[in-house]
């Protein structure tokens, strides 16, 4: 058997991340959602005195819904 990394996680601690995922999506409020409607990313690469450098810009667009307030 080999020893384990110490970063890996244990299976019940994998199972205990997983029931805790779908708990939350049970009980969450659902009076509200988002919805992405656009995500837009700008890329760029340019070189300085200490290497290349990425420059990136993301911009996201959501409409929100809140359901109490539509009836």
């Amino acid at each position: 058997m080999t020893k384990p990394d110490k970063n890996s996680k244990s299976i019940a601690r994998s199972l205990g991340e997983f029931v805790g995922h779908l708990w939350f999506s049970v009980t969450r409020d659902v009076t509200s959602e988002k919805h992405e409607v656009r995500r837009t990313i700008e890329e760029e690469e340019r070189d300085t005195s200490v290497g290349k450098v990425t420059l990136r810009r993301t911009t996201i667009d959501e409409v929100e819904i809140d359901r109490e307030r539509l009836g």
